[in-house]
């Protein structure tokens, strides 16, 4: 309930907002990708005859290989990504910060006023980011927790993992080329339309009472 109403004050805290200034946006998340094999095939009924036969058994892997991703993005294009193995802490992220995201920022705005978003995962929050985004003067979007309906970005996880469950890559380093072949193929119209979009979304978690909602 306190999450839930947390996220109804923000949205009308943000109902004023144009799309002109949420297009000001550096949007950012981080995302886990998996080797996609042995559970996709269409489903069929077997025989008692068949029973067993070992054809009619589906291998699956318990613990696939998986990757990290980082990215940004913002209405005027696609942002850099940085893609790696493990979990992440606040020392780490901020190597990305560095070496990531501000060269985005750089290359989509072109010295205009930028804000920056990040969610409220630990390293994002650990006291020692927060400390280097004051120090760079990085504009940070306050952000209410439990809300990735409100966050374009995460429409663009989807997008990529529906085109990885096509493709189906079986190696890590297919899935990591994969991933970025994507990336790179999201067209602008489409990121102008997910961010056009957030004002609809702030009026649907108003209507919803800071409930979850279907963006």
């Amino acid at each position: 309930m306190i999450q839930k109403r947390m996220r109804f004050l923000w949205a009308k805290a943000h109902l004023k907002w144009t799309v002109a200034k949420w297009k000001t946006v550096l949007w950012s998340d981080e995302s886990k990708f998996e080797v996609l094999f042995g559970k996709l095939g269409r489903h069929v009924i077997r025989t008692k005859e068949d029973k067993d036969n070992p054809s009619c058994y589906q291998r699956s892997v318990q613990k696939p290989a998986s990757l990290m991703v980082w990215g940004c993005m913002s209405a005027c294009g696609m942002g850099s990504l940085h893609i790696w193995k493990g979990t992440i802490n606040a020392e780490r992220y901020m190597q990305v910060l560095e070496q990531h995201m501000l060269s985005s920022r750089r290359r989509l705005f072109q010295g205009r006023p930028c804000i920056f978003q990040l969610d409220n995962a630990r390293p994002h929050t650990a006291s020692i980011t927060t400390s280097w985004l004051r120090r760079r003067r990085i504009r940070v979007l306050k952000w209410p927790a439990c809300s990735p309906d409100l966050s374009p970005i995460e429409n663009i996880w989807r997008i990529i993992k529906r085109k990885m469950r096509q493709k189906g890559p079986k190696t890590v380093e297919q899935l990591e080329a994969c991933i970025r072949q994507e990336w790179e193929n999201i067209p602008i119209p489409k990121l102008e339309q997910l961010v056009s979009s957030v004002p609809r979304r702030l009026q649907a978690v108003i209507k919803r009472r800071g409930d979850a909602t279907q963006w």
